[in-house]
């Protein structure tokens, strides 16, 4: 039967476009990705037969355009205006009194109020429901047309209304404003990639999202993963509304993206409460947000209230404290990790940022420093997202005085004095001394852990104290201390001593993916060693293996191969195998499979993700999930099986959780399924 090729193509269009909606915009995918894939591919081959029939609107045409000289001045038919900062709360009473007063006595106004999304401000006009262009905020009068660029973005509408909304038609004319940014995950998977590919990463989402939409090539832009949020409507003829949160919802119905974070408040002080949780809850959100937008609501009263210099009265920003300060870099110092790395870090003067002292901040490795030219007694910007440890943003070159010092890379461990090692294409510095002390603490902690060894009472201060006596000099002296070695040492009476000795007794019969797991081997954490117990149930047998041997199993590669040969090859390394079998610890499986674990494994299958503060490490918990099968993913997405929460979870993850069904656990809940009973979804 032939068919009608003008018409599949119009079908596959909007199917293509409503599928592209849903997942883009509604994070609510109908089809899988292979169906999507041979959608499109049917419609590339139709257009390659019918080229005639290729229109801008075409989902294929998102990355079409050729590079541009440069940018094209566009004119907006409304100023892009600024909005005044207010940075505490009274600024923000203050800002309304001003437009009480403008207004007179009128009934008090609702209020909107909008996360402000720190990306780059775009302008897209559509004509007839075409997108026919894409300009940049610029001065706000002038920007630049970005217009092929914008098409790249995957959930920017190039026609509206989106895919099969048959109640709204599309206005003749409508300027749609938003912001074009990039997510927080999604930024941080394409700055993995690119330290993967030896490219330099992005400082952070704004400026990268800023840069990808203003390159003159759009399958580079198209390479980014940006995104848009639209906020408001500029010039429009035909579609008439009454409020910005009428507005909003139009927009929506028209198939533009919505952040659904935006809330309709109709009493200032209800309005200030949002903005003080928003501040609290910013490192929840999967976007940059450095304040909050609050708009009136009327349009009737925004017009009333208009336009003062160049910031509108009927708007006001309250504007989050700064991620970033300036202070000085007095000096570089270096840790070193369990696995030999030597880490580089910042010691600062101290300075406050985001209601924190900080006096130190991460440098992740030489390369950076050199990349970044960072140089001992620097003034250096920092920066601080969430609570993680700040980072070292850049170098202030233009107050250099000509006395700050370059950084040397060390030749020697700091910590033992021997020579360290880079590896070839790594960007990483060893020290492969087995008995260094730094990395040996590090490792004892390791050997203890719950997703290793699990010894209890044996936590970072007990390890200090073994080392620092002499007591211990690798994990196998673990098995040859008696109580009355401990009793020597600060803390510890006879019951305490007694304790740990049991609880190190204990782990001597764990399985020996546990064994595998705790020696600290690059690579092999809780589920590559049960792979390789399950094929070496001996660890004579694993100590002969050659890499070539090891490539060949399912889910293991040829670095982590490499790293486990090398491993086991090491003089030092099978000494200290062979103290810890003579003191009694178990080296093999009588089994094939793991001894300690049914065959069927209680989280066989699973996939979970994790959000919210623990009783626990997450690291230790996520350990626990692989061990017994399971697998912890970082997202939520219809394959999730469970969404584990604890405390202050992730307000982006919890709503994915809900939008794909995906049931929600607490720890009680998960050790339920780890001891093999069933559980129902926690709302």
């Amino acid at each position: 039967m032939t068919i009608d090729e003008p018409l599949r193509i119009a079908e596959l269009r909007a199917l293509i476009s409503h599928y592209g909606h849903l997942y883009y915009t509604e994070d609510a995918p109908a089809v899988s990705d292979a169906e999507y894939d041979a959608l499109m591919q049917e419609l590339r081959t139709l257009e390659s037969r019918r080229p005639e029939l290729i229109t801008p609107d075409s989902p294929t045409q998102r990355v079409g355009a050729q590079p541009a000289p440069q940018f094209v001045r566009v004119v907006h038919p409304q100023p892009m205006t600024s909005l005044e900062d207010a940075f505490t709360e009274e600024d923000v009473r203050a800002w309304y009194r001003r437009a009480e007063r403008f207004l007179g006595e009128t009934q008090a106004p609702a209020f909107v109020a909008e996360p402000k999304i720190d990306g780059l401000a775009i302008a897209l006009t559509y004509e007839q429901g075409q997108l026919v262009r894409g300009a940049t905020r610029g001065d706000g009068t002038v920007g630049e047309d970005v217009t092929a660029n914008v098409r790249t973005v995957r959930n920017v509408p190039l026609r509206i209304p989106v895919g099969r909304s048959a109640d709204i038609h599309a206005p003749s004319l409508i300027e749609v404003r938003g912001e074009i940014y990039m997510p927080r995950d999604l930024f941080e998977r394409m700055n993995s990639e690119r330290l993967a590919q030896g490219l330099e990463p992005f400082a952070n989402p704004r400026n990268a999202a800023a840069g990808s939409l203003r390159q003159l090539d759009p399958q580079i832009t198209a390479s980014r993963p940006l995104r848009l949020y639209a906020y408001s409507i500029g010039h429009v003829e035909g579609a008439p509304v009454a409020s910005q949160w009428d507005a909003l919802a139009y927009l929506r119905r028209l198939g533009f993206p919505i952040n659904r974070d935006i809330r309709r408040l109709t009493d200032l002080e209800v309005v200030i409460r949002f903005c003080r949780e928003w501040m609290d809850r910013r490192d929840q959100l999967n976007y940059e947000a450095d304040g909050v937008v609050i708009k009136i609501d009327d349009l009737a009263l925004q017009q009333r209230l208009g336009v003062v210099g160049n910031a509108p009265r009927w708007a006001v920003a309250f504007k989050f404290p700064s991620r970033e300060a300036t202070t000085r870099l007095n000096e570089v110092r270096v840790n070193v990790g369990r696995t030999g790395v030597l880490t580089p870090y910042a010691v600062l003067e101290p300075v406050r940022l985001g209601g924190v002292e900080i006096r130190q901040a991460t440098l992740h490795n030489f390369d950076d420093i050199a990349r970044k030219d960072l140089r001992e007694g620097d003034l250096v910007v920092i920066q601080r997202a969430g609570d993680v440890i700040p980072q070292v943003v850049k170098p202030v070159v233009a107050v250099r005085t000509g006395q700050e010092r370059v950084v040397v890379l060390p030749e020697r461990c700091p910590s033992c004095g021997e020579a360290v090692v880079r590896v070839e294409d790594e960007v990483a510095i060893y020290c492969v001394n087995a008995l260094c002390p730094a990395q040996l603490i590090r490792h004892l902690e390791h050997w203890a852990s719950r997703g290793a060894m699990e010894i209890d009472g044996l936590g970072t201060r007990v390890t200090e104290q073994l080392v620092q006596a002499g007591l211990v000099k690798d994990v196998a002296d673990l098995y040859a201390l008696t109580a009355a070695d401990l009793l020597t040492l600060e803390g510890f009476g006879e019951k305490r001593a007694e304790n740990l000795i049991q609880g190190i007794d204990r782990s001597r019969q764990r399985p020996l993916w546990r064994v595998l797991a705790a020696l600290g081997i690059r690579g092999v954490g809780a589920r590559v060693a049960q792979i390789l117990a399950e094929r070496y149930p001996a660890l004579d047998a694993l100590m002969e293996a050659r890499a070539t041997d090891l490539v060949g199993i399912e889910g293991i590669g040829p670095i982590i191969s490499q790293d486990v040969v090398d491993f086991m090859a090491r003089p030092g390394n099978r000494a200290m195998l062979e103290r810890l079998r003579s003191r009694g610890v178990r080296l093999e499986d009588a089994l094939s499979a793991v001894a300690d674990q049914p065959a069927q494994q209680p989280l066989q299958g699973l996939t979970m993700v994790i959000t919210g503060t623990l009783s626990r490490g997450r690291d230790e918990v996520a350990a626990q999930i692989v061990a017994a099968g399971g697998r912890v993913a970082g997202s939520v997405s219809s394959k999730t099986d469970y969404l584990l929460v604890g405390e202050s979870p992730g307000a982006s993850k919890v709503q994915q959780a809900a939008r794909h069904g995906v049931p929600t656990l607490d720890e009680a809940g998960l050790r339920a399924l780890l001891e093999g009973r069933a559980v129902d979804g926690q709302a």
